[in-house]
């Protein structure tokens, strides 16, 4: 396993199942916490997927506290538009958990406050601009972490398959 990417309350179903389809192809596990803003059977979410569903590791959990009693990460970090270091700047370990908010309002403060400062990272971004889209931002989050961690369990190989190109 990689890293832990954690969604809260996520409500676009298009998003999540980009990131479905990102954690089956580098290994992390993705869990969404609660309330979701889609059915998990939602055609947008499929259709985003693909076939990667049943490839990645997706844990769907009731609330925060559930989580965390579940779960024992060595570091919680929190993407924030405000923090003061980026995202390069984490040493990320195997097992990290990292926190996404919904595409409309974030990480609740409840949850965001206790979380240590220096947990806190942003992706840069030109002044002035709001966000990136939230599947993007994990993609940039993602390969930061599988790079640091030496790419591990990428295929040192690729089979053509040549039906694909019939």
């Amino acid at each position: 396993m990689a890293i832990n990417i954690t969604l809260i309350a996520p409500e676009i179903p298009q998003n999540t199942g980009n990131i479905i389809r990102l954690c089956a192809n580098t290994g992390a596990r993705l869990n969404l916490i609660k309330p979701l803003g889609f059915n998990l059977n939602d055609a947008n979410l499929r259709r985003a997927s693909l076939d990667y569903r049943d490839l990645a590791d997706v844990f769907l959990y009731e609330s925060w506290e559930e989580f965390l009693s579940s779960s024992n990460p060595p570091n919680i970090y929190v993407t924030v538009p405000d923090a003061k270091i980026s995202y390069d700047e984490i040493s990320f370990t195997e097992g990290d958990v990292v926190l996404f908010g919904s595409e409309s309002c974030g990480i609740p403060v409840s949850i965001l406050s206790k979380i240590p400062q220096k947990n806190h990272f942003k992706i840069p971004m030109i002044p002035f601009n709001r966000s990136i889209n939230l599947s993007n931002a994990v993609a940039v989050v993602i390969y930061e972490s599988w790079r640091q961690l030496g790419f591990k369990g990428q295929a040192l190989t690729h089979k053509k398959n040549d039906d694909y190109f019939t």
